[in-house]
């Protein structure tokens, strides 16, 4: 009798809601990916860092600051695989028109995902701002409460992302700081465990494949691929197109070049995240980036 094949087991990725991550979903419906690939939507980064530590996904999509405090807090022995995006714009602090400074935060309501990157960015925030935690009314909020928030004025002012950002610039909001101020320092990533990057190698690649075969389309065609995308993000074609502007997306070369050698530029900019960190005393303990990203996937799709 013939044995039946063990079927493949499921590689889950966790996501939220945010452009850099949209390929892989424009990668799903163009066929890029498998069905033994699951992308995995909740409704906040801090969602997906939870799903992550109790073992619901064995990857996620997270910002670089995320993954530097999740081995920081629990040593899950996760890596960097691969670079999403560069955020050039696309995160902001978004104000009511009222206040035309960072200064004028004194004593306002600013709402903030303070478990997650809006922790990191808040700390620069405040720090350009010649403020302290002490002197803004802070209210935690994640991201998928943001502008509900805001519109109904229990907020001065949010840090938040797209689609956010443009959904909130169309009220009237003011940006008052953006990831432009920060350059290099707000990096999505893709994270897969250590186990399953051993054992699921070839779904590794089978992700990171679509993710730059969509790239190339978007690249291609970017009035359809926005089309496709602006309908999950709830936002135009033309407002999805607007958002991804605030993005690098680097292509599999360019990936190489950030993350694999030990002339990699991401182990330079990323220590000094993880540094800057430290110094704002939001790592319980050190953390040396070098040893939490793997380019084996990334040389392997190379050859």
């Amino acid at each position: 009798m013939a044995c039946t094949p063990e079927p493949t087991p499921l590689l889950r990725v966790g996501t939220n809601l945010w452009p850099g991550y949209e390929l892989l979903f424009l990668a799903r419906d163009l066929g890029y990916l498998d069905d033994s690939i699951r992308l995995v939507e909740y409704a906040s980064a801090s969602q997906a860092l939870r799903a992550y530590r109790s073992g619901m996904i064995e990857a996620a999509c997270l910002t670089l600051d995320e993954l530097v405090l999740l081995e920081s807090q629990s040593g899950t022995g996760a890596r960097l695989v691969s670079v999403f995006d560069v955020s050039q714009g696309a995160d902001a602090l978004l104000a009511v028109p009222a206040l035309d400074r960072l200064a004028d935060l004194k004593g306002r309501r600013l709402g903030v995902e303070d478990t997650a990157l809006g922790a990191f960015v808040l700390a620069r925030v405040l720090e350009r701002a010649g403020l302290t935690r002490a002197d803004i009314d802070l209210v935690p909020l994640e991201v998928n409460e943001h502008e509900r928030a805001f519109v109904e004025g229990r907020l001065d002012a949010v840090i938040t992302f797209e689609p956010v950002r443009t959904k909130l610039l169309a009220r009237g909001a003011r940006v008052l700081f953006d990831s432009t101020q920060m350059p290099g320092e707000i990096v999505d990533v893709l994270v897969v465990g250590t186990e399953p990057l051993s054992r699921q190698t070839s779904q590794v690649r089978t992700i990171l494949r679509g993710h730059f075969r969509a790239l190339e389309y978007l690249r291609a065609q970017p009035e359809d691929a926005a089309r496709r995308l602006a309908r999950r993000q709830g936002v135009t074609a033309a407002e999805m197109l607007e958002s991804l502007r605030g993005l690098q997306f680097p292509d599999l070369k360019d990936n190489l070049a950030l993350v694999d050698g030990p002339s990699a530029t991401l182990l330079t900019s990323g220590q000094a995240l993880a540094s800057v960190m430290s110094e704002r005393r939001l790592l319980p303990r050190p953390v040396e980036v070098a040893a939490l990203i793997d380019a084996s996937p990334l040389r392997e799709l190379a050859r």
